[in-house]
């Protein structure tokens, strides 16, 4: 049987919510996975089609090994297809994507003889992520709040508000998630962290029930500013929008800029404004997704 996943882009941090905030987003990868009895077929199409790579090393692929193997369970022969849309090093998810697929794949071909549970997906996820602010929202959908503790990693998922217009704006360079984060000093100050404490409070209640207060909400001293100097355009771009009112954040560890609207209108606004001044951009007006990653089709072997 060929089992099929859909996956969508995430948006981490939000602004303030460093490794805590992320936002399941309406831009999906395709991936199935189909039993074939021979060795390992890997098949890239779109984003990474030309330098991913086709063997174990395949993060799809070490996703959904690493829950058959933590089951006790051995991986059959498999033809895997992947279909990129999300970009890659952009800061919209791409790597979490990819190990949310292969974790859900997993849990297909394995059913029904093992029922995975929401948290063993989170769990095999964040194993391989390393955090579970990006995996939570691709699992799971809507914004999740994430956090780790003695017992491993949690979520919890939150429904939008209906007016938050997303829009992603994507650059044609690509960012390191392991360069972003080696720019961040081992301490800050007392105060940046009682500012962030207070803004990424402030950012759940407008997420959810108060979109006007998203400009504040957004405000962030704890990472965009120590990772600015190495994405000078992204930092450029977003300071031009703060300063005609829109609520400009870096997407995940960058280089794309996430725009939290509270009203499609504004939304286009913003557009027109990045059109106008910064046109090598892309722009993504994307939905809020509420559902996460979804399967289709099951094995029924058990195996």
């Amino acid at each position: 049987m060929r089992i099929t996943v859909s996956v969508p882009a995430t948006s981490a941090n939000l602004g303030p919510g460093f490794d805590t905030l992320g936002m399941a987003l309406s831009h999906y990868d395709h991936y199935s996975a189909e039993v074939t009895g021979s060795a390992l077929q890997i098949e890239i199409r779109g984003e990474g089609e030309k330098d991913a790579p086709r063997d174990e090393n395949n993060l799809v692929f070490k996703a959904l090994k690493l829950v058959f193997d933590s089951l006790g369970e051995k991986v059959p022969g498999l033809k895997i297809s992947c279909e990129n849309n999300i970009p890659h090093g952009r800061g919209m998810g791409s790597s979490g994507a990819a190990v949310a697929g292969g974790v859900m794949l997993a849990a297909g071909l394995l059913a029904p003889k093992h029922q995975l549970t929401e948290q063993q997906l989170l769990e095999f996820a964040t194993e391989l992520e390393g955090h579970p602010d990006n995996v939570a929202p691709a699992l799971f959908g809507g914004l999740t709040i994430a956090w780790v503790d003695d017992k491993g990693p949690h979520h919890k998922k939150l429904t939008v508000h209906r007016g938050i217009s997303p829009l992603v704006l994507v650059p044609s360079n690509q960012m390191s998630t392991k360069l972003a984060r080696s720019l961040q000093p081992d301490s800050v100050p007392h105060t940046d962290a009682v500012f962030n404490v207070s803004r990424s409070a402030l950012l759940v209640a407008a997420l959810t029930q108060s979109p006007e207060l998203m400009m504040a909400a957004t405000e962030d001293k704890l990472h965009q500013s120590y990772r600015a100097a190495a994405m000078p355009e992204t930092s450029e771009l977003i300071s031009a929008l703060r300063a005609s009112g829109h609520p400009a954040v870096v997407s995940g560890a960058g280089p794309s800029v996430l725009v939290l609207e509270d009203d499609p209108k504004k939304r286009l606004k913003a557009m027109e404004m990045v059109s106008k001044k910064f046109s090598t951009w892309t722009p993504l007006a994307l939905a809020v997704d509420f559902k996460g990653a979804s399967l289709e089709g099951q094995s029924g072997s058990g195996s």
